[in-house]
């Protein structure tokens, strides 16, 4: 019989879990590591190395080594957040017909899809080889904030590596499942998961095993990754002032000046004082030039501490929502390792007037809890667990006059169904056209379309008079179905929505084709 597993796909280190007896305990990777590097290196003959060994890579072929990929899934190649990135990082990208992301290593292009497909496919490894039995099924986290776009090209990165998903979790509700889990506890928690490269908040309640988020809120592009790029730009920024030469143009450089500002970040969370020394980062016809810096904790602080303070707007955002004042908190749980930064810690503390606690590793428990959650769904775990999740975007139509009309709000707890009435404009209008939108803003404009179809066969009437029944479902993997009705004629339309972007059926089944392919290639060859 498989085993069923729960993923944490993390933005700088990913882990697995699974239950063992009736607790959940994280499987250690193939080099006895509990976390795996999010990073993807190919060599020179086009063969992928996952995690630590791509790591190793990435000063020497840096162009070949893809990171921080959870920053791309999902998005456009034009949007704002992108259009930052792209000269950030070595490895080059390009877009895609339909306006996605395609990553470029040599000769060859692979979707932020496929790119995550190999870091699930190295992790289902892992743990086939430590339980010792085929892998088939598996629960994987992704943000809360994440949107449709975002959380169907994760299902669609598990499905090219052979992983059925038996549910799509947010991780700071898989963090407070394994929490509630361990401690028994009933209250009220704030989750403030602060990992890699997004940021979330979830409130949620815990009574006798129903665990009921209440709101949640979050940035998708606010992460350890940003605190890295500050230092970043003051060591680049230094050197010009120096030396007057823009390393930012070197990918071998920037790469080596990431890898020590990443290091001095983490070395600063334990010691007052740290050193960046990186010597021979370029040659110039005066001669080699070098970087020595030292920076203490404080400095670092200063320079980072707007990126803590806008997750704690978002914090109060995410209460407010809930309708709880802070006095009303019983815990705050910490997620993801950026929080072991001691500023993180200090100004959550004395935002929330408690200590955070700190029961469980950070970089683990978002793995453990999504384990848990497949085994509840398995029917493998004795104990009586609910879990009430909510949808983080509210979710409705656009109206004649251009505005957003909401039918399913944010922070609804799904599954949810809700039917809302609607009429023609015009006189003797015979179709009417149902535009899906997700987001906050009143213009319709400003918000994400998911699908558009039109209701025909209306019966001709004044404007006003026909009633049009327009019904939205979201289940509890958030997979949107709407429905509109004529209630004089009867005559329906539905939809099940799909992103407008992302891999086609046909494409999705044509890589998998190819992964299967390349894998039985290199089985023949000896190099798996």
């Amino acid at each position: 019989m498989s085993e069923v597993i729960g993923i944490d796909l993390g933005t700088t280190y990913s882990c697995v879990a699974y239950i063992n007896g009736q607790q959940p305990a994280v499987i250690p990777n193939l080099e006895g590591s509990n976390t795996t590097p999010s990073v993807v290196s190919f060599t020179a003959t086009g063969e992928p190395l996952v995690g630590l060994p791509a790591l190793r890579q990435a000063i020497t072929n840096p162009e070949n080594t893809v990171y921080s990929v959870k920053r791309l899934i999902g998005k456009k190649y034009d949007s704002p957040e992108i259009s930052q990135l792209r000269d950030r990082f070595p490895y080059r990208m390009a877009e895609a017909p339909n306006g996605d992301i395609l990553i470029e290593a040599g000769s060859l292009v692979y979707t932020p899809q496929e790119i995550s497909a190999l870091i699930l496919s190295y992790l289902k490894r892992c743990a086939e080889n430590y339980l010792g039995t085929e892998v088939e099924e598996a629960v994987i986290t992704v943000p809360a904030y994440f949107n449709d776009h975002q959380r169907q090209a994760t299902k669609d990165a598990a499905t090219i590596c052979g992983l059925k998903v038996l549910r799509i979790i947010n991780e700071p509700t898989a963090a407070s499942l394994a929490y509630g889990f361990n401690t028994r506890k009933n209250g009220k928690l704030a989750v403030y998961d602060l990992g890699g490269g997004t940021f979330d908040i979830t409130v949620l309640e815990i009574q006798d095993g129903v665990f009921h988020v209440l709101s949640t809120s979050g940035d998708t592009f606010l992460g350890g990754d940003d605190f890295d790029n500050r230092l970043i730009a003051w060591l680049l920024d230094e050197f010009w002032k120096e030396h007057g030469v823009d390393l930012s143009q070197d990918r071998f450089a920037l790469q080596r000046i990431k890898e020590a500002a990443e290091k001095a970040k983490r070395e600063l969370s334990f010691t007052p004082e740290t050193e960046i020394n990186l010597p021979f980062i370029c040659a110039t016809e005066r001669g080699s030039l070098h970087i020595q810096k030292k920076i203490n904790r404080s400095f670092f602080e200063n320079l980072t501490v707007d990126l803590v303070e806008r997750t704690l707007v978002i914090c109060e955002q995410a209460l407010k929502d809930a309708g709880l004042d802070i006095s009303r908190i019983d815990e705050v749980i910490l997620v993801g390792g950026q929080t072991r930064m001691p500023l993180v810690r200090r100004m959550v503390a004395d935002y929330f007037k408690r200590q955070p606690a700190a029961r469980i590793n950070p970089d683990e428990i978002v793995a453990m809890g999504a384990a848990l959650q497949a085994s509840i769904i398995k029917g493998q775990t004795r104990e009586l667990v609910l879990l009430l999740d909510v949808t983080p975007f509210s979710l409705g139509i656009e109206t004649e006059n251009g505005m957003f009309q909401k039918i399913i709000e944010r922070n609804t707890t799904i599954p949810a169904r809700k039917t809302m009435a609607f009429t023609t404009v015009e006189n003797n209008q015979r179709r009417v056209r149902i535009h899906v939108l997700q987001g906050e803003s009143q213009v319709a404009a400003d918000n994400k379309s998911l699908a558009t179809f039109d209701l025909v066969g209306i019966d001709p009437a004044p404007a006003g008079v026909p009633q049009i029944d327009v019904t939205f479902e979201i289940d509890a993997d958030g997979i949107l179905r709407v429905s509109a009705r004529d209630t004089a004629t009867g005559r329906e339309q539905k939809i099940e929505v799909k992103p407008a972007a992302g891999l086609l059926p046909e494409e999705l089944q044509e890589i998998i084709e190819r992964r299967q392919k390349e894998v039985k290639n290199r089985n023949e060859e000896g190099l798996l």
